[in-house]
């Protein structure tokens, strides 16, 4: 949006409750900025007039991966403006991902958040520190629904914005009116402490980050605003809406059920000086690959190199920071032991080609390695929002409380906890501890991941971590067929290793659908030979089969219905296939194609 704002000469007495606080600190101001090269030195200039001469600042724009000419203007502006300093976002990666960025870039002991389009002047910054200094509050946000507020705004999203309070009101319990409005004074302890916890990072970012700090004890006052919104439409995107009431809906699960935010610990700040090996096996470079690869570039902890292990050479021209090393047709564990030999990193990082890394994903993970306890670390594979229909109801199949159980945290956003099982699709591990153990057992192959976490727990004792923000989007196996075959894999192993390594497999969970198969069998034999026994199992049957239904629901009835036959043929395959891996005498180690989902990639 564009600005034609005059800068007024502020009274220098309406900045005295800045300077009190300030005193020798400094202000940090930072400003999301996305395709505004028309407005943004002017907006820039006036930023820098009205803070000069009232407080020591600095100003951080971040330019979030714009389209336009905007990083071009920010760079010249920056030569006028020395209080300027610039991030440039390689991909447009959300208003949360912008504001950590720029955080991370500051030096203030106060924190301002400013929209970067101006929408709300910043002439009104002092009003923001005299309420900080009355209340003693830690964190002051605008809003637009406090009495003294001057706003003009439309009655569709007044409506909205009152909608929303009520529904945050009643969910989170937060006690403000108002958690949208772009202008936002933070206590700099108190900003460090949501930002380390945040998961979300676009849409209900100021809720969850204002959230987080209210659950810890910070005090959260608001402060009036004069807002002139010159936007001609009065109404969100059915999409963005939905995606606002998802993300919600999750900061609720986690703050008042899953108890998320209280699980996560204060690490030692990491160390830029430890190198990450990436490693990526695959049978030849794709659209997976390409999407991975994007990831793993928008990455905030920038220490890290990439091994790629197609079977032949490519012919691609990679940047410095690849190496691409063709291993043959194998299996994906033989690829990486290969990668483990090549890699130079102290901490080696493995990840599917068809996984895509959040932008935090190696930061929130290399802290974890500044103690000695900890061997290996891991976190979520989710669902990609954008996944082909039938391959993203093989996620919410996976996702399911009646067919992960206490695992669906590898599926979606769980507990901080230590786990002793963590999928190699998001597995990161020393590398003394990779090298030690000669990296995974090929022969073991799905299961070579299970087994190396096995020696990592139980035979070298160390401890591996299970983080939520140490997150991947993993591309599903589309229902039902290509799905099936991969619980059919994963089953088989895990029977395997119930009978040959139960320290992590022999665990009730695991038997649960093959107990279930031979329930339905026995009775159905039982029912047949014994009448009597007809109704008790059509009972337990009908019992089922509402469980099942139930625990799918859906607003979509068409993906309720195939969603619940995906859970409960997914019962079955496991069930069966469990106990033919408790029966067999080895792995079938002769499989050595990699199982991909559909080539065909949404774009």
């Amino acid at each position: 949006m564009q600005t034609n704002q005059t800068v007024t000469v502020d009274d220098k007495g309406k900045w005295n409750s800045a300077a009190n606080i300030i005193k020798n600190g400094k202000l940090s101001i930072v400003m999301p900025v996305h395709n505004l090269e028309q407005s943004i030195k002017n907006n820039i200039k006036t930023v820098r007039d009205t803070f000069s001469g009232k407080v020591p600042f600095e100003i951080i724009a971040v330019n979030d991966g714009s389209s336009d000419n905007t990083a071009r203007e920010l760079s010249d502006v920056a030569h006028s403006v020395p209080e300027l300093k610039v991030v440039n976002l390689a991909y447009n990666s959300g208003k949360g991902a912008a504001l950590k960025s720029g955080f991370r870039a500051s030096t203030g002991h106060y924190i301002l958040m400013l929209d970067g389009d101006l929408d709300l002047p910043p002439q009104q910054t002092p009003k923001l520190f005299d309420i900080m200094q009355s209340t003693g509050a830690d964190i002051v946000i605008g809003s637009k629904m406090h009495p003294d507020s001057e706003i003009n705004y439309p009655l569709q999203r007044r409506i909205m914005s009152r909608a929303y309070y009520f529904i945050v009101k009643v969910l989170i319990g937060l006690p403000v009116h108002d958690t949208q409005t772009g202008i936002k004074l933070f206590k700099r302890n108190a900003i460090q402490f949501a930002l380390d916890r945040m998961l979300v990072k676009e849409f209900a970012f100021d809720l969850e980050v204002l959230a987080i700090a209210h659950s810890h004890g910070y005090k959260i006052a608001e402060a009036p605003v004069k807002l002139d919104f010159q936007m001609t439409w009065g109404f969100v995107r059915p999409k963005s809406l939905l995606r606002i009431i998802t993300d919600t809906l999750a900061i609720f699960y986690r703050i008042k059920v899953l108890k998320y935010y209280q699980t996560i610990k204060d690490n030692p700040s990491f160390s830029e000086n430890m190198l990450v090996s990436i490693i990526i096996a695959c049978p030849a470079p794709t659209k997976y690959l390409d999407e991975c690869l994007a990831g793993i570039q928008r990455q905030t902890y920038a220490n890290y190199e990439v091994i790629i292990l197609p079977d032949s050479a490519s012919g691609k021209v990679w940047s410095e920071k690849i190496r691409e090393i063709p291993t043959g047709p194998t299996r994906p564990a033989e690829k990486r032991n290969k990668g483990i030999q090549e890699a130079k990193g102290s901490i080696i990082a493995f990840i599917d080609d068809d996984a895509q890394p959040m932008a935090d994903w190696l930061e929130h993970a290399v802290v974890y390695f500044s103690r000695p306890e900890i061997g290996a670390v891991g976190g979520p594979a989710i669902t990609p929002p954008d996944e082909l229909y039938m391959a993203k109801l093989g996620g919410l199949v996976y996702s399911n409380l009646l067919v992960s159980g206490k695992y669906r945290y590898r599926y979606e956003v769980g507990r901080v906890q230590e786990s002793d099982d963590i999928p190699s699709c998001n597995l990161i591990v020393r590398a003394d501890i990779a090298h030690s153990l000669g990296g995974f057992k090929t022969e073991y192959w799905p299961g070579e991941d299970t087994y190396m976490c096995l020696e990592i727990v139980h035979r070298l004792k160390k401890k591996m971590m299970y983080d939520p923000r140490i997150q991947v989007v993993h591309h599903r196996r589309s229902l039902f067929l290509p799905h099936l075959r991969q619980v059919g894999r994963y089953a088989m192993h895990r029977g395997y290793f119930a009978k040959k390594f139960p320290e992590n497999s022999r665990r009730l969970a695991y038997m649960i659908p093959s107990l279930f198969v031979i329930g339905l069998i026995a009775g159905a034999i039982a029912s047949y030979f014994a009448p009597v026994l007809r109704i008790p199992y059509m009972s337990c049957v009908i019992v089922y089969l509402f469980l099942t239904l139930l625990f799918s629901c859906n607003i979509n009835p068409v993906t309720w219905i195939i969603v619940w036959l995906g859970v409960m043929l997914t019962h079955i395959t496991y069930g069966i296939r469990f106990i033919v891996g408790l029966l067999a005498n080895s792995m079938p180690g002769e499989v050595k194609s990699f199982d991909h989902p559909s080539e065909d990639i949404k774009t």
